[in-house]
């Protein structure tokens, strides 16, 4: 067998599991079973006579080959979308961004930033979707998106280890605070010693997603009263006086009411950074667009 033995439905299987990082996600994401994934990878291994996908505890990681067969999966998949578009007649528009981005770029920037550039590129049409920074970085891989918004924190590494490199734009770098109830005892001072997070109640990302919550480098383990994916979701903890959060300085303007945002003095500075991530090679005009109007709304909050 060899590569042009593939069927399209192991090719969008494949695309989709390398996207969502698990044969468990792909599955749900396609509505099929677990082991109908895995009868359409190992079909694709075969035809490819290669292992395409190496099978780790937290998930999977593409090989050499499935780097390469990835490429010519996202181009033969769009191909095929893109004539059946046209054989219905709907619109192929060229001038359509799939934007990614992680949450807290959806508070505050992405609104700001599409609709200016909707006054001023009407032709421009920006679809978008939400993921956390190794959910839109394997999206941008697969094909699925062509730009997103994502995160880094010191020592700012690049995103993945893949090949070629994505080009990376730092859009903005802000500094990591601390969200408190306005009626909690360290809401009544100007800035937090680190030494007084010590002993309080966190409310942090689910699982191993302590970092998105809790203070980093803190000296203890931390005593968890909440977990929450979404932001919103933990600011909101915060206002109810359920525990504290750690917040980008970028959200300072959309907290809710009862919330007092506060810098944090002692121990190593801790910055965050928001930037813009794509595939390698020539911007296409719209997405060059799509950047201005990005950082043109990074510039207005400063």
């Amino acid at each position: 067998m060899s590569l042009t033995d593939a069927s399209l439905v192991a090719l969008r299987v494949f695309r989709e599991v390398a996207e969502r990082g698990t044969l468990t996600a792909a599955a749900t994401a396609l509505g099929y079973t677990q082991s109908a994934v895995s009868r359409q990878i190992a079909a694709l291994e075969r035809a490819a006579g290669a292992e395409l996908l190496e099978r780790r505890h937290d998930g999977v990681r593409l090989t050499a080959a499935g780097r390469l067969v990835l490429r010519r999966a996202a181009v033969v998949v769009d191909e095929v979308d893109a004539g059946a578009r046209e054989l219905a007649g709907l619109p192929d528009d060229v001038s359509t961004i799939r934007l990614g981005w992680i949450a807290t770029a959806g508070a505050w920037l992405v609104p700001r930033a599409l609709t200016a550039l909707t006054r001023t590129h009407p032709s421009i049409t920006v679809v978008t979707r939400e993921g956390s920074t190794p959910a839109l970085v394997r999206a941008l891989r697969a094909g699925t998106v062509d730009v997103a918004l994502i995160s880094s924190s010191p020592p700012f590494r690049a995103p993945d280890d893949e090949t070629p490199p994505l080009e990376v734009d730092t859009l903005v770098e802000r500094s990591l605070r601390v969200a408190v109830p306005s009626t909690h005892p360290l809401a009544r001072n100007d800035f937090i010693d680190v030494a007084d997070l010590r002993g309080q109640r966190w409310i942090s990302g689910p699982g191993d997603q302590w970092v998105m919550g809790v203070w980093p480098g803190l000296d203890e383990r931390p005593v968890v009263a909440h977990t929450a994916r979404d932001w919103l979701a933990k600011v909101q903890l915060v206002a109810a006086g359920l525990g504290i959060t750690t917040i980008s300085a970028s959200l300072v303007a959309v907290v809710p009411a009862g919330v007092r945002v506060m810098q944090v003095r002692g121990g190593p500075a801790e910055q965050r950074r928001t930037m813009l991530a794509r595939l390698p090679g020539p911007m296409p005009e719209p997405v060059a667009r799509l950047a201005s109007a990005l950082r043109a709304a990074v510039l207005e909050t400063e």
